[in-house]
Formats: structure tokens, C-alpha cells, sequence
């Protein structure tokens, strides 16, 4: 654990939140894991489909006087997710966007979801560039899955625990306290913070399923973190077929296998290091972000064979990160 997660649990976390995990998560007896294991399992699987997606976010709230918040930002645009694994016990859920300019559609490879139930561990960020493996509490176990988020190029963004409940009538996931880094559209700014501390809800409904953060900016002051805003993410995915879906499917399918190689090497660097160690960048994430997805359209294109693809990822990964 750095220095910097020492001095936060030390003076800030006490005071806003180390309690609220425990009060809000207690213990869940194991004939009622068994009974909402299912429902569990419908409820993440729920959030593959094809969808219109509209991104709301906004900075709330300063905690820091000299710090003028943001003003709001919307954005939107089609997105494609499908489950490329289900073993029961895991599933994985990869998003694609899908774009069309000037009269081409273009697939961007976008983020991925990593659900585990009942996990030991997960693989969390712990300060800058850097990852960790950190331990779910034992008895935290029972009935509860992980969700582990993965960038563009499979390389880690932020993991966390949690559980699906329901509140008001509303069934929903809801994590642990998680860190994650700055997300690109704060990391272009060279913002005063340089990390967020969050909590994370999936939420399904009648039309598709909401994703929503709740972020602490935090910014790191000497040797301690300190709250500089709260922002809110509102993600909402309303189901749609209403664009070139085939195209987001014609990209899996020609790139699933190096794709597929490049997550089984993250995942050896993580085991074999106990995390992963890799330099971001603000405009691109990882230092490989973008060549990894170049190599991924060659390999669309044809202009590149999958063995020498596959070649030359696990390289780079292997090169860059410790």
C-alpha cells in the first residue's frame, strides 16, 4: 500500500466514509447468496445489447474554496456490448462504440467489464501507474461480486467489490469504495487532482440500465490526498438498434483473438508481479494504448498476420510494464 493510501485512511477516510462499507455491506448468509445467484447473474448479463448511450457528468460540489468547478458536460453516441465469456462464475461483458462520419462507420474498441463471484481478490488501483491485488475480507465474500474495469487496450483502469439489493423497489449493484485514475477527459486538463475516490451502481429498468459514479476528485498535498470536488456521472443506456450494429460484430470477430491473447498477458503480468506497473499518459492512457489498438485494426484490415499481432503485443506489455 503507497504512502499516499496510508495518509488517506489515516486523516480524511475516518471522518467521510471507512464506516459506511461495513454498516452498508453487512455479512450475507449463504442460503440467500444461493437464492439471488441468479438474479444476479440476469441482472449482469441484462447490460449486454446494443444501445444509444448519453453520458451527463458534472462537477457539484467544491470542497476546496480557491477551486472552480467545471461547468456541466453531456455527450453521447451508440454502443455495442457483448458477453465475450460466461462460465457461471464469471462474466465478461466488452463494449464497442460504433461512430459514423462522413458517411463510414468506425468501431472504437471501448471498455470492459469483468464480473467474479465470490472473489479472494481484486485487482485495484493503488496510486499513480500503479495496480495491486487487494484482498476481499472473508467474510465480506459470500453472495458478492467484483467488478473489475478494464481500458481500451484490456490494461487495468479500476476494480471493486460489491452486492446487488434492493432499495425502493429497485434492484442494484453497488460497490465497495474504489480509486481509480483520471479519466482522459480530466487527465487532457492537468487538472489540480489527480485521482478519483468512488463509489460505483449499476442499475437495470424497463428501457436498458444506468451506470452511475460518484466521484471524489482527490489531489495529493504533501504527503497526504486531499477532496478537491465531488462529481456525478450519470451513464444511461437506452436499448437501440437504430445504427450499423453489424460493423461493432464484423470487428469482433476479426480481432477476438489477438484481443483474447493481449487480456492473457495482462493477466500474467499481474500474477506474476503481484499487480501491474504501466505509465499513462493523459491523451491516450497507457504509453502502448495506442499501438495495441493500431495492431488490432491491422489485423482487421489483413495487413497484419494474428501470430505476428500477438507477437508483438505481448512485447510491448512485457516491455513496458514492471
Amino acid at each position: 500500500m503507497t504512502k499516499f493510501r496510508f495518509a488517506i485512511a489515516a486523516s480524511l477516510l475516518p471522518l467521510a466514509c471507512l464506516a459506511v462499507p461495513v454498516a452498508a455491506h453487512p455479512p450475507i448468509a449463504a442460503e440467500d447468496a444461493a437464492t439471488n445467484f441468479e438474479l444476479d447473474r440476469a441482472d449482469i448479463l441484462a447490460m449486454a445489447g446494443n444501445f444509444r448511450v448519453h453520458f451527463d457528468m458534472q462537477e457539484s460540489t467544491r470542497w476546496d474554496a480557491d477551486y472552480t468547478p467545471l461547468e456541466p458536460k453531456t455527450s453521447g453516441g451508440h454502443e455495442v456490448v457483448r458477453v465475450i465469456e460466461d462460465t457461471g462464475r464469471k462474466i465478461v461483458l466488452q463494449h464497442m462504440l460504433v461512430v459514423e462520419m462522413d458517411g463510414e462507420t468506425f468501431v472504437i474498441k471501448h471498455w470492459r467489464q469483468d464480473w467474479e463471484y465470490e472473489p479472494a481478490q481484486v485487482l485495484v488501483y493503488s496510486d499513480r501507474n500503479t495496480w495491486e491485488f487487494e484482498e476481499v475480507p472473508e467474510r465480506m465474500r459470500t453472495g458478492r461480486w467484483s467488478q473489475t474495469v478494464w481500458q481500451v487496450d484490456d490494461s487495468p483502469r479500476y476494480g471493486g467489490w460489491g452486492q446487488f439489493e434492493t432499495q425502493a423497489g429497485i434492484r442494484r449493484w453497488r460497490s465497495n469504495w474504489t480509486w481509480r485514475p483520471l479519466a482522459r477527459r480530466d487527465a487532457v486538463r492537468d487538472p489540480v487532482y489527480d485521482r478519483y475516490y468512488a463509489i460505483n451502481r449499476h442499475q437495470n429498468g424497463p428501457e436498458g440500465w444506468i451506470h452511475w459514479q460518484d466521484n471524489t476528485k482527490m489531489a495529493p498535498e504533501g504527503e497526504e490526498l486531499v477532496p478537491v470536488v465531488q462529481e456525478y456521472v450519470l451513464n444511461t443506456y437506452t436499448r437501440f438498434d437504430g445504427y450499423d450494429v453489424q460493423a461493432a460484430d464484423d470487428y469482433w470477430a476479426a480481432t477476438s483473438g489477438y484481443w483474447a491473447a493481449v487480456r492473457a498477458e495482462w493477466d500474467r503480468v499481474a500474477e506474476a508481479n503481484g499487480g501491474i506497473r504501466i505509465t499513462e499518459e493523459a491523451q491516450a492512457g497507457t504509453v502502448i494504448s495506442a499501438r495495441l489498438l493500431g495492431i488490432a485494426d491491422e489485423v482487421q484490415s489483413g495487413a497484419l498476420a494474428a501470430s505476428e499481432a500477438i507477437d508483438e503485443a505481448t512485447s510491448l506489455i512485457r516491455q513496458n510494464t514492471r
